[in-house]
């Protein structure tokens, strides 16, 4: 019998989980909202023709559309966090399924809004937003639909679109439940030697040990789990591909990273530009490769080497209590008010702190307009955990930053943003714990997290990038997406980006079958822009002081209210040109150049 097993979520508790009641106090108000959304899409459906009538007519389907999205909203994040939660409990799956059918429906309805705004003279839209004052706020909404003309089809095209959305989760959820709810992993012996069933939220403490037999078992078990289902994973992620490129041609895109960036208003050059750079600055990354080798003492470093600290007299558990006050001490630079936020996120049921039997892996930040946001977490008391913390706290507060001070149209803020609230937490966070370190130890503890960090945020998600572009780009051209064609790809990718002093265990070419993100395509690149727009505003605040303060809330506040690329410039970072990536890639060097001068 396996000891330390996962415990079940009735174990866990309650001040430990998140508080979705103050979402739906129970199912049967669910159920009444989910009734109205039905009767309020039927009502947007009846509106359809009316809008270029009148300012008011147009102003009648535009808050109708909020009030049905600000509702759906509620039922499918409600939903979805209770299915997370436990993935095995069959009422939230099926709940989490019907919301998922609701969106579809409700985006039906709607899908001649703006096919039809673009059918009204943009003379008559000005006399129209200048007619009625309550407009104002749909200006930018305007505008954006404006620019994406080329690429907005028919009422009858984008209503065919709409409908088959449902059928375009498919590859997502297929890997979902497969991910998180069918596939198995073995029992491997921990560094006491006591059997321990092997989990995706263990993983990484396992990567972490010290003990390179338990690092390997875990490395082989997790992959020799995924290699069983290989088959179905490839035609999984292939089909994801397939989805992108015929949403890019339904629209008339020359490629589906290009469909993907003009979401972001973003040009093709910042992408290019990006993998261009850390290819310009793979040297450091290489010697940090090497480095580990050395100090590791290994004549080849495989890939489970490459997550354990290399100061091994030096362990550091944080107990989530300890990494709270930790947060709040870091990121006091950013003001009494973000850190009065940040407590009523800690203690107001925001956060599910642990892993449950069936809970969703990893970490994220959600919520709706109208409720707090909400953090899941798999705590698990590393040092990585804290970090991650404060990474999804930093999504919160851009939450809850942006709904109170924009309206529901402009409330969303841009993926391509969304990453550098996040990072300048982390980045506050990692300069607090060395300012604050006596110890050499724990100072090369420290830096090697961060050079960590670093690689895992914009070296490894650039690879993943890359991956993406030369995946879709195969696609587009005709050739097969098979798992031997990933694997072969992803190897390639990996020998270019770890260097020589890296033995590349075949396992690895698997690795691109676990990653979620490679179903929202063109997501990760994001994570390294963001890194690099981070890095200079943190650099900013701690220089500067409340002037940068000051500019870094109102960008928080922005929401979505403008295109990304200026919200930055207005923050203080030009990323249309290469100087915030070419400065976060010297930064990594210069760390290093510290981490190897105190490990001689």
């Amino acid at each position: 019998m396996a000891e330390h097993k996962s415990k079940k979520r009735e174990q866990i508790d309650n001040k430990y989980k998140w508080n979705l009641k103050a979402i739906y106090p129970d199912e049967n108000i669910w159920e009444e909202d989910y009734k109205t959304v039905k009767n309020l899409a039927g009502q947007l459906v009846a509106l359809q023709g009316s809008m270029g009538q009148s300012a008011d007519a147009l102003l009648q389907v535009l808050q109708l559309s909020d009030e049905l999205g600000r509702k759906t909203e509620k039922l499918y994040v409600y939903a979805r966090m209770r299915r997370d939660e436990d993935n095995a409990v069959n009422l939230y799956q099926a709940l989490f399924d019907r919301a998922e059918s609701l969106g579809v429906e409700v985006n039906s309805a709607g899908a001649f809004i703006v096919p039809e705004i673009l059918t009204i003279p943009e003379e008559k839209l000005s006399v129209f937003l200048k007619e009625n004052q309550e407009l104002a706020v749909y200006q930018h909404f305007i505008d954006e639909i404006l620019r994406q003309k080329a690429h907005i089809l028919s009422a009858q095209e984008e209503r065919l679109l709409a409908m088959a959305a449902d059928l375009s989760m498919a590859s997502h959820n297929i890997f979902t439940m497969l991910n998180n709810a069918d596939i198995k992993f073995p029992i491997i012996r921990d560094e006491e030697g006591h059997e321990v069933e092997l989990t995706k939220g263990r993983y990484g403490s396992f990567m972490e040990s010290s003990n390179r037999q338990v690092r390997h078992d875990a490395f082989k078990g997790l992959y020799g789990s995924y290699r069983k289902l290989i088959n179905t994973l490839g035609a999984s992620l292939g089909s994801s591909v397939k989805k992108d490129i015929f949403y890019a041609r339904a629209r008339n895109y020359p490629s589906a990273l290009e469909a993907s960036l003009d979401g972001d208003n973003v040009p093709l050059q910042v992408y290019n530009h990006l993998i261009e750079a850390v290819h310009a600055h793979m040297e450091p990354m290489h010697r940090y490769m090497r480095v580990r080798r050395e100090l590791l003492g290994v004549d080849e470093l495989h890939m489970y080497d490459i997550y354990t600290p290399l100061v091994q007299e030096y362990k550091v558990k944080v107990p989530y209590e300890e990494a709270q006050q930790k947060i709040l001490e870091a990121l006091s630079p950013l003001g009494p008010e973000y850190a009065k936020l940040l407590q009523e996120g800690f203690q107001g049921g925001w956060i599910d702190v642990y892993e449950n039997e069936g809970k969703t892996s990893g970490a994220y930040s959600w919520g709706t307009y109208d409720t707090n946001p909400y953090v899941l977490m798999n705590y698990d008391e590393k040092l990585d955990d804290m970090f991650t913390l404060a990474h999804e706290m930093g999504h919160s507060l851009h939450s809850y930053y942006s709904n109170h001070h924009q309206p529901y149209v402009n409330a969303q803020y841009s993926i391509f943003v969304a990453e550098v609230a996040s990072t300048v937490n982390e980045s506050l966070l990692i300069d607090y714990l060395l300012e604050h370190s006596q110890d050499k130890k724990e100072k090369i503890y420290l830096l090697n997290h961060y050079l960590e960090q670093f690689r895992g945020t914009v070296y490894r998600q650039t690879m993943f990038a890359e991956f993406e572009k030369i995946v879709h780009e195969k696609a587009e051209l005709g050739e097969a997406l098979t798992p031997e064609l990933f694997n072969k790809i992803y190897r390639d990718l990996n020998k270019i980006y770890y260097g020589p002093d890296v033995c590349l265990d075949e396992e690895i070419d698997l690795e691109w079958a676990r990653i979620p993100h490679f179903y929202s395509a063109f997501y990760v690149y994001k994570y390294a822009t963001g890194f690099s727009a981070a890095t200079a505003i943190k650099e900013a605040i701690l220089q500067e002081g409340q002037p940068a303060v000051a500019r870094y809330l109102e960008f928080l506040k922005s929401g979505g209210s403008d295109y990304p690329i200026n919200q930055l410039k207005r923050a203080g970072v030009d990323l249309t040109t290469s100087r915030p990536v070419e400065n976060a890639l010297q930064y990594f060097e210069k760390l290093l150049a510290e981490f190897e001068e105190l490990v001689k």
